[in-house]
């Protein structure tokens, strides 16, 4: 899938309506979705963001409740200058250049108050209550998740005769105490909580983006997310720190069962993720995510040395050798 990054023909008009008419229209990013995004500068109003989201292929509404719901919060989204959703047209407040991934990858950054403010965001997150109607992050969506891994990244590596029973014996295993926790205590899961989703504002305040796919599930699937960046490195001391950080913030009363969860959500989010790059390369003609899957893999061998995973562990040991890990990947990625 290869977007055209020039602005929709509507544009014009839906600028002129929102009061920026005669704006200069800048292509400004894309992402792994069919949404675009654009800077919009005008001369008397400043800078703004217009998304572009097909409404043939995406549904902006959960976008706009989504922002409204961290607004309120006091959490830092997109305020909404103007919205078309027929069109699928949003005119978004530009929160600037500074992207906490290449800031930090350009060296300019202080690591360790940036996860920190980022970990205390989730803090403030969940003690917030949950916006009304939304959908639950059960074990339907978490299995249907994990199966990207069978449907898409076994077969690219030629892997015909795949144990998918025991596939998903293996993960169904697992689930049934984290699932207890997660209906005991729901929170707002953005999703895709990490560097390159999170910009350090003018203000000193943090950022938030991509947060439309938001559902009701575990506290430590964003940390998990946050800590185990599928696009950069994070140390392992910084990873313990922060995630000692929230939980002692969060007032977690069971660490070691946190942990053990966090672990869980860590491995299906990794897994899902291997599942995912591989689908953007073989069908959507975007082979630069095969890089990634070396870290993905050394993300979930620790996922599932701990204990609580040993069904998967067993399972992947069994179907999955080394051959078809990291390695697999150096030369498609080259």
């Amino acid at each position: 899938m290869s977007v055209p990054m020039t602005p929709p023909a509507l544009a014009p008009a839906f600028l002129e309506t929102a009061g920026w008419g005669g704006a200069e229209i800048r292509p400004l990013a894309g992402d792994a979705s069919f949404r675009r995004y654009f800077r919009v500068i005008h001369p008397t109003h400043g800078r703004a963001v217009l998304m572009d989201a097909p409404p043939e292929h995406e549904d902006s509404r959960p976008f706009v409740a989504i922002a409204e719901h961290l607004d309120a919060q006091g959490l830092r989204a997109p305020r909404i200058l103007y919205r078309d959703l027929a069109a699928g047209l949003l005119l978004l407040e530009d929160f600037g250049d500074a992207r906490v991934a290449p800031v930090l990858a350009a060296g300019k950054g202080d690591e360790t108050a940036i996860y920190a403010a980022a970990v205390d965001t989730l803090v403030t997150l969940h003690a917030a209550p949950l916006p009304p109607g939304i959908a639950p992050y059960d074990e339907a969506v978490l299995k249907r998740e994990v199966d990207l891994f069978v449907d898409w990244y076994l077969p690219a590596l030629g892997v015909e005769d795949i144990d998918r029973a025991g596939f998903d014996a293996a993960w169904k295993a697992c689930w049934p105490g984290l699932l207890a926790r997660t209906a005991a205590h729901p929170v707002l899961v953005l999703r895709d909580y990490h560097a390159d989703n999170l910009m350090l504002l003018e203000d000193g305040g943090l950022g938030l983006l991509d947060f439309q796919d938001a559902l009701a599930g575990h506290a430590a699937y964003d940390l998990v997310s946050l800590l185990q960046d599928a696009r950069r490195d994070v140390d392992p001391a910084l990873e313990a720190a922060m995630r000692e950080r929230f939980m002692t913030r969060a007032g977690v009363t069971d660490p070691a069962t946190f942990i053990a969860d966090y672990e869980l959500l860590g491995a299906q989010r990794n897994v899902k993720i291997l599942g995912i790059f591989t689908r953007l390369w073989k069908r959507d003609g975007k082979p630069h995510y095969l890089k990634f899957q070396p870290r993905m893999w050394g993300l979930v061998e620790r996922n599932l040395a701990h204990p609580a995973l040993a069904p998967l562990a067993r399972w992947f040991d069994t179907h999955v050798p080394a051959r078809l890990r990291a390695a697999a990947w150096q030369e498609h990625a080259a």
